[in-house]
């Protein structure tokens, strides 16, 4: 969100604008970034099939980051269950997308990492939060896919946390200033959690004008996507605090992890499709 890769965390304020050193993440992350957004935006326009297995490998690389950050072993068993958690509910979110299957799915994979958990007396809630974490907003984003305007409903989403992102990082350091959180999160501040916030309502507002709706539920939608994408960036802080990890891996130039990239979208996506699938409410068309 707020946080920069130029700038190191000190007390007091952040410095800004006058801290600001050129280094190679000003382009391989955009670069990357950009890649990224292509790959994400050509499965979902492509069909259910395509985004379901665009939703599984990258929730397999989260998992193999999540189980090193808990238990410091990427490829074990927690990584091996949670792996098949994720295959199970994509494929309970493709084939029976509005029934409890998927569901299901997901508790049997939680509790299956529990229960190993607790034979190996290793912490039971971590393990077996993996499946939670990583499941239910695969399930959430399936669901929404095969939801009437499910498509645009989920390139609004991706618009609304990518401009929150890149909002917040570029305020985030050009104005510097009061910190949101130092304890968790020291390189966040004020200005960027507001600067991102501003941008995902601009554009989702442009987004949601272009194919139809009104520009006030866009700015609606913008600012609660924003909202909930740097909730979801401070509970990976949390967690990488918790384990003393400064970032959950470094398999993308420029952004880190998998889990570093998608943390946002981990809680913006299942509060969207509460709104959309529980609420009965179109984001992009009205009620």
């Amino acid at each position: 969100m707020s946080k920069s890769a130029n700038v190191v965390a000190e007390p007091g304020s952040a410095p800004g604008l006058r801290n600001i050193r050129f280094n190679r993440d000003w382009i391989t992350r955009p670069l990357f970034g950009l890649a990224l957004a292509a790959i994400t935006l050509a499965a979902v326009l492509g069909g259910a099939g395509y985004f379901a297995l665009l939703c599984a490998a990258v929730g397999i690389a989260a998992a193999r980051e999540w189980s090193r950050m808990i238990t410091s072993q990427a490829y074990g068993q927690n990584f091996l269950l949670t792996s098949g958690t994720i295959i199970a509910t994509v494929l309970g979110g493709l084939l029976w997308p509005h029934t409890v299957v998927g569901w299901i799915f997901i508790a049997i994979g939680a509790a299956a990492a529990a229960s190993v958990a607790a034979s190996r007396r290793e912490s039971i809630p971590w393990q077996a939060a993996g499946s939670f974490y990583l499941c239910i907003p695969i399930l959430s984003l399936l669901v929404l896919r095969v939801s009437p305007h499910g498509a645009m409903i989920i390139v609004a989403l991706f618009v609304g946390v990518w401009m929150t992102d890149t909002g917040a990082l570029i305020v985030g350091n050009l104005v510097g200033g009061a910190r949101l959180w130092p304890s968790l999160s020291p390189n966040k501040t004020w200005a960027g959690t507001l600067g991102g916030i501003v941008a995902a309502a601009l554009a989702e507002a442009a987004f949601v004008t272009l194919i139809g709706g009104t520009a006030l539920m866009g700015m609606v939608l913008g600012i609660g996507i924003a909202v909930t994408a740097h909730c979801g960036d401070l509970f990976e802080s949390w967690v990488k605090r918790v384990f003393q990890r400064k970032d959950s891996g470094s398999m993308i130039p420029g952004h880190g992890g998998v889990l570093d990239r998608i943390d946002s979208t981990l809680v913006a996506a299942p509060c969207l499709a509460a709104v959309v699938l529980i609420g009965g409410i179109n984001p992009l068309f009205g009620v």
